[in-house]
């Protein structure tokens, strides 16, 4: 069994009257890589201040490697904060920046010298040790204040959005970086993003909030194939949401067409509503008539039209008019052909199916 770094139980904030974490219940474990993902004003940063003693809460407690800590400064708690404003010291050089901790806690001269070489090493900045904040991109500056976190080796890295200012294709780079960094320090981070794609890619283990309270919590495989709800169905990439009727036997009845839902719970009787989901990338588009197997054998399908098309440089997002009513959304992954055979145009008619298994009932 995993030991456990963090436990939140039943934690509320108020302000005044406006809820912003509503009864959240979490544990993290020693060395997980844990991302809060959600909209603005979901409860996230909250929740990561009051882990942090910056925010106290309301109600409920929280415990740090099984002490509580609600009452317990910030300074006397072992963790330590990133910022997505590096809050840099511009008239201090790296090195400086990343022993500046240290100096204020009187460690010696020595130690000082040791930790903060190793911490520069860690997030490849020893070269610049001698640079001003002033002279480095804004990834070797997110380096630098996550090399001050760690040279003072918390128990918990909290990461409050901490690539939101950095260029894509920079983030994506640090993305992989912090995620190495964190498997070889073996540190519990816990990450605040809105960013879907970061959480899904970087974590262990991913709480998804809205309104102030946790609605799932699960791995990014969890979360993204089997949604508890509409929300984090759509929240997480996108989803094409169904609304139909059980018709008992593991079938809905959705427009005209009764399909096929393998995972139909058996508490739904004939009648009850049910909404389900099918991810644009599980749908599979082609000419009517044609042979060229994007249909398979054992897939539900309908025919529709092409409504419009959006390329994406990883392939195309179809929106696709159902002859039975509603609409599709399909993305059609780019093959390694120089040019596709196919040519879709608005208008044209096809056919469009999936597999029954890639369904999701949604609560």
């Amino acid at each position: 069994m995993a030991e456990q770094a963090i436990k939140i139980d039943g934690v509320t904030k108020r302000y005044g009257e406006f809820v912003a974490v509503d009864d959240v219940n979490l544990e993290i474990n020693k060395g997980e890589f844990f991302s809060l993902l959600g909209p603005s004003g979901c409860g996230k940063t909250t929740t990561l201040r009051m882990l942090a003693g910056f925010e106290v809460p309301t109600e409920g407690r929280i415990l740090l490697e099984g002490e509580p800590v609600e009452k317990v400064p910030p300074h006397k708690r072992n963790v330590n904060m990133v910022f997505q404003s590096y809050a840099l010291f511009e008239h201090l050089d790296v090195e400086g920046n990343v022993a500046f901790g240290l100096k204020r806690k009187k460690t010696p001269k020595a130690e000082i010298q040791t930790r903060v070489a190793d911490a520069l090493e860690l997030v490849d900045l020893s070269s610049r040790a001698k640079s001003r904040a002033g002279e480095l991109s804004g990834g070797q500056r997110q380096r630098v204040a996550l090399a001050r976190a760690l040279v003072n080796r918390p128990q918990v890295l909290l990461l409050d959005e901490p690539l939101g200012a950095l260029d894509l294709k920079l983030r994506r780079q640090m993305q992989i970086e912090l995620k190495q960094i964190q498997r070889e320090v073996g540190i519990t981070f816990v990450y605040v993003t809105h960013d879907q794609e970061e959480a899904l890619s970087m974590s262990d283990r991913i709480a998804v909030m809205s309104d102030g309270r946790v609605v799932q919590c699960g791995a990014p495989e969890e979360i993204y194939e089997h949604p508890s709800e509409e929300f984090v169905a759509g929240f997480i990439g996108i989803s094409n949401l169904l609304q139909g009727k059980a018709e008992g036997q593991g079938r809905v009845r959705v427009g005209g067409n009764s399909l096929p839902v393998p995972d139909l719970p058996s508490d739904f009787r004939t009648g009850d509503p049910v909404q389900i989901a099918v991810r644009p990338e599980k749908v599979a588009v082609d000419e009517i008539g044609n042979d060229n197997e994007k249909i398979q054998p054992g897939m539900f399908t309908v025919d529709g039209e092409i409504e419009s098309m959006v390329y994406l440089g990883v392939g195309n997002q179809l929106t696709l008019k159902l002859a039975s009513g509603g609409r599709l959304v399909a993305l059609e992954q780019a093959t390694y052909r120089v040019q596709s055979d196919d040519q879709w145009q608005v208008g044209q008619q096809v056919r469009v199916g999936w597999h029954p298994e890639h369904c999701m009932v949604l609560s």
